[in-house]
C-alpha cells in the first residue's frame, strides 16, 4: 500500500470517527430522554367575564355587584371529572344596605364537577356545577351545602 493511499484511508477513518463522536452522543441523548408528550387541554371553569380559568386563586360568584367572592382558593385536586379546593367565601351582609354593608368570611370547600363541552370554545370542557360546603357557618339564608349551576 502506498503512502498516499494510507493517508487517504487514515483521513477517511479519522473523519468517520469524528462523525461518530458527534452523532453517537446526540442519538444516545435522544434514546434516553422521554418523548415529548402533549397533555390535552385541562377542564376549565369559566368566570363572569367568559374567561377560562384553571386553579384560580379567586372566583367571583356575584357577577352583577361583586358582593360575593371566593378568595384564597387552594386547589387540592384538578382532574378531568372534578376539582376540589378550600378557601374563603367573602359575602357582603348588605346591612343596612349593600353599599354600607360589611364583607364577612366563611370557610368553604369548593367542588367543581359535571364537565361539558364549552359552546363558545368547543375544543375545551368546562365545569358546569359548583358545590359550596361551608365548614363552619353559612351566610344567611344559604344552606351549609349548596350546589349551583355555572351558566356562563
Amino acid at each position: 500500500m502506498d503512502v498516499s493511499r494510507r493517508a487517504r484511508t487514515g483521513a477517511a477513518l479519522f473523519a468517520a470517527a469524528a462523525l461518530l463522536t458527534t452523532i453517537v452522543p446526540a442519538s444516545a441523548a435522544t434514546a434516553t430522554s422521554a418523548p415529548a408528550r402533549v397533555d390535552p387541554d385541562p377542564v376549565v371553569v369559566v368566570d363572569c367575564f367568559a374567561q377560562a380559568q384553571v386553579r384560580p386563586e379567586e372566583y367571583l360568584l356575584a357577577c352583577g355587584d361583586g358582593n360575593n367572592r371566593l378568595v384564597d382558593l387552594r386547589w387540592h385536586d384538578w382532574g378531568t371529572r372534578t376539582a376540589t379546593a378550600t378557601g374563603t367565601d367573602m359575602v357582603n351582609d348588605c346591612r343596612p344596605y349593600c353599599a354600607a354593608g360589611r364583607f364577612r368570611a366563611y370557610p368553604v370547600t369548593v367542588t367543581l364537577a359535571n364537565p361539558e363541552r364549552w359552546p363558545d370554545h368547543p375544543d375545551l370542557d368546562r365545569f358546569t356545577t359548583m358545590r359550596l360546603l361551608y365548614t363552619d357557618t353559612a351566610p344567611h339564608p344559604v344552606p351549609k351545602d349548596s350546589t349551583y349551576k355555572l351558566t356562563w
